[in-house]
Parts: structure tokens; C-alpha cells; sequence
């Protein structure tokens, strides 16, 4: 018998942690779209299927196309996406692929495409979204 549990109930002060940088992202000018391609690229990197099942759901009910998030995983081979869109997911994957640095072309790309306020909350929604993977991966949370 497994005798991992989901953070809100493990410890509900560390979940309230995390909720905090929800309610920052809720707060910030980042675009429904823009967060949650930033969660499902994040999660299909870091195999959570749990974030995957429910962002997936949530950009869908955001108005996303079903066709774009079938490609996201390979948006660089697509035409699909802005060039905005383009720097948010190239930060994004930077950011989870931390060992590797975060190139001056991907972050210089977003400050120009973006600004240096969004490209701020870029970073932090990936930052945020890598740490709710890490808690659904280690708790083996499962799609509802």
C-alpha cells in the first residue's frame, strides 16, 4: 500500500505555499492561453500526467484548439504558434531544462517579443508549474 498522499492533505501550509503563486499568476497579465501552453508543454516534458489531464482540459474550455495541443510537444516543426507564443515556450522548456542554462537568444528573444514584465511572468509560471510537477510526480497523482 502506497503511503504517498497530494500535497493539500501531506501538508496543508505547503500546498497553501503553492497556491500563492496561483494567485500571483492569476493576477499577472499573462493570457489564459499563454499559461496554459506553458503548463502542458511543462508537464509533457516532466511526464505529469495529472497537470497534463487537467490543463489540457482547461485551455480546451479556454477556447485553445485541439489541433494545437496535439502539436505542442513539436511546436518548432509546426506554424501553429505566434512568435510570441514561440518565446513563451522556448523560455518554458529553458526553464525546465535548467541544467542546460537559458540561452541569451531565448531570453533576449522574449524581453524583445514580450517585454520585461511578461517575460517575468513567464518565468515564474514555468518556475511555479515545474514545482507542481515535481509535487504530482512524487505523490503519483493520477487524472481524476
Amino acid at each position: 500500500m502506497s503511503k504517498r498522499k497530494i500535497l493539500k492533505e501531506a501538508d496543508p501550509k505547503a500546498f497553501e505555499t503553492m497556491m500563492g503563486f496561483e494567485r500571483y499568476l492569476a493576477q499577472s497579465s499573462l493570457t489564459k492561453i499563454h499559461a496554459e501552453l506553458i503548463k502542458i508543454r511543462i508537464s509533457q516534458m516532466n511526464g505529469c500526467a495529472y497537470c497534463l489531464d487537467k490543463h489540457i482540459t482547461d485551455a480546451l474550455a479556454a477556447g485553445e484548439s485541439s489541433r494545437r495541443i496535439h502539436v505542442l510537444s513539436v511546436w518548432r516543426d509546426t506554424t501553429f504558434f505566434t512568435k510570441e507564443e514561440q518565446a513563451v515556450l522556448a523560455l518554458a522548456e529553458s526553464i525546465t531544462m535548467i541544467t542546460n542554462g537559458v540561452p541569451d537568444k531565448v531570453y533576449n528573444d522574449a524581453i524583445d517579443l514580450l517585454g520585461q514584465k511578461y517575460t517575468t511572468e513567464v518565468m515564474m509560471a514555468a518556475i511555479a508549474m515545474n514545482a507542481w510537477n515535481r509535487v504530482g510526480v512524487t505523490t503519483e497523482r493520477k487524472p481524476e
